[in-house]
């Protein structure tokens, strides 16, 4: 979402990094859900802020892209997930924060252990890995590196399942082997299944099938149509129907003391093909000054600079798009809450300068990341259009 730019001074001065609009943590954030949902099913040891009334057999069914604001603005496509949102019918659903950045393994990661990006340590798309200086993909898992080490904190799948919880997932099953859901999902048992159907289906026999039971589910096609095609775009429009069948199907096979919820991991924007709206780094000679490596992604940049250079890259950062982007160094950020809480072997990975967009642009790169770069719908950075997700809620 950008702001308005009337009433602005002409030469407006760099935003504020502590202006940036935080997530929730530890009251309203997505890495609020499942230990709020633990803990009403007896897992002891577990924290809980979002004040969700307790349910013996619980369903988390997980939209990728699927954000607040674009639900709102669709409820033509979406009928059945419009009638789960407060209005005169009665819906409970809420709007939640993800975390810093938002982004798919940052978010999945939040999930899963129930803790911020800076204490989980999957604090971007790409960051870097201190112990080797080289840039670490977070989502592909390239280069290889040692999972635990990355991410030391059990699930709350795991912590779920010794409890004596019933605890499962059932999403593509070419993501069972993958360090992400290792790290991040695992806990209980996979189940593979190809079809959004099948997931609904047998996602509801699995919750059917213990006294407690936690069962996860996950659909990515409407994130992929949006990176591919656009929000704006009548092949996202497509999938945001299908995925509100595919809630409804799964809501209506909810057995007895069952709660179902729907939420996602981010949301998106559309950001256009034009010079000033996409800054391209590799042809930028004043942003690459400095730079040794640029993480992140378009909208959530993580900028590491060569030994001695952090400040006047953060300098140079803020004059060409401190009025658009909201630029910190490490500190600032850090001190500023983006991340949450950030434990010492994490604070590496985050870069010496961090750059969030606030308005409808990114800072891509065309010869490195030449697949990002195409990208029509993007995502990551703070605005209430990528941070919001929806909290909707079916009970039985």
């Amino acid at each position: 979402m950008a702001h308005p730019a009337t009433g602005w001074p002409a030469d407006p001065p760099p935003l504020d990094p502590r202006s940036a609009p935080l997530p929730a943590y530890g009251k309203g954030s997505l890495a609020d859900l499942l230990p709020d949902v633990a803990t009403g099913q007896g897992v002891p040891g577990l924290s809980s802020g979002l004040g969700l009334e307790p349910a013996d057999r619980v369903c988390v069914f997980l939209v990728d892209g699927l954000g607040w604001e674009l639900l709102r603005a669709h409820p033509e496509q979406a009928p059945f997930l419009t009638s789960l949102l407060p209005s005169s019918h009665g819906g409970r659903g809420e709007p939640i924060t993800v975390g810093f950045p938002s982004t798919t393994a940052t978010s999945l990661a939040s999930v899963g252990t129930g803790l911020p990006p800076g204490s989980h340590g999957l604090a971007g798309y790409t960051v870097q890995d201190p112990d080797t200086g080289v840039l670490m993909n977070q989502l592909r898992w390239r280069p290889w590196t040692d999972p635990h080490r990355w991410q030391p904190y059990p699930t709350v799948f795991q912590l779920a399942s010794a409890a004596g919880v019933a605890t499962c997932q059932v999403t593509a099953p070419e993501f069972e082997k993958t360090p992400l859901t290792e790290v991040a999902l695992s806990g209980g048992t996979f189940h593979g299944r190809l079809t959004g159907e099948e997931r609904m289906d047998f996602a509801a026999d699995r919750l059917a099938a213990a006294g407690r039971s936690l069962v996860y589910t996950y659909y990515s096609d409407v994130d992929g149509k949006g990176h591919r095609f656009g929000v704006d775009s009548d092949a996202w429009r497509d999938q945001l129907s299908y995925v509100d069948r595919l809630a409804q199907r799964l809501a209506e096979q909810l057995p007895p003391r069952a709660v179902l919820y729907v939420t996602a991991d981010h949301g998106m924007i559309d950001v256009p093909f034009d010079p000033d709206s996409r800054i391209d780094f590799d042809e930028d000679w004043e942003l690459r000054a400095g730079v040794r490596l640029l993480g992140g992604e378009g909208r959530a940049r993580h900028i590491y600079a060569l030994p001695g250079a952090a400040a006047d890259v953060a300098a140079v950062w803020r004059e060409v798009l401190g009025d658009r982007m909201w630029i910190a160094g490490r500190d600032e950020a850090i001190a500023a809450g983006w991340f949450g809480p950030v434990e010492s072997r994490v604070r590496g990975r985050i870069g010496d300068v961090v750059a969030a967009a606030r308005d409808d642009i990114a800072v891509i790169a065309s010869q490195t990341e030449p697949n990002e770069s195409s990208m029509v719908g993007l995502h990551g950075s703070m605005t209430a259009a990528e941070q919001l997700v929806p909290l909707l809620e079916v009970r039985t």
